[in-house]
């Protein structure tokens, strides 16, 4: 797993194979990918950014949608669930996901300057994690693993 959204890459391509995965998973799944549910995934995929139920509604309604927030929320939770984007707790938003189709359980890397948001493995902090707790004989039930900072793009050049 690499941090996609912070290297170059071809993004026609990335939104592609994102929603030909998540048709073909729903199609042996025989979940249903409504045509609003894939609209929001190609949404959450167009800029590697986090985005709120309500920027996801303001795009659906230049679109010409009428859309009302429970579509928005409900399009939400079917992808979350699924594997299809992950909820980033941080900004109360969501990006689509980046592997889709691997059974994983990243850590997010956030721009504080343009919002964008990058997934990175997350075994070695929840290898920590989990030494930490046992010795403290904690039992994690989730944990979300999320780091704020400055991507590639706004970070200051060295001096």
């Amino acid at each position: 797993m690499d941090t996609l959204s912070f290297t170059p890459h071809d993004h026609s391509a990335c939104i592609a194979d994102a929603v030909r995965t998540a048709e073909q998973t729903c199609r042996e799944s025989g979940l249903r990918l409504t045509a609003q549910r894939k609209r929001v995934l190609e949404i959450l995929l167009s800029g590697h950014r986090a985005m709120g139920a309500y920027d996801i509604l303001d795009i659906l309604k230049e679109e010409g949608q009428t859309a009302q927030p429970p579509i928005a929320y409900r399009a939400l939770d079917f992808l979350v669930q699924h594997g299809f984007a992950h909820k980033v707790e941080r900004l109360n938003a969501f990006i689509a996901c980046a592997h889709p189709g691997e059974d994983h359980a990243p850590a997010f890397l956030i721009c504080s300057d343009c919002r964008r948001v990058a997934e990175t493995p997350s075994a070695p902090a929840r290898a920590l994690l989990a030494e930490a707790a046992a010795e403290a004989g904690f039992r994690i039930d989730t944990a979300v693993i999320e780091a704020v900072g400055q991507c590639p793009d706004c970070a200051e050049p060295a001096a």
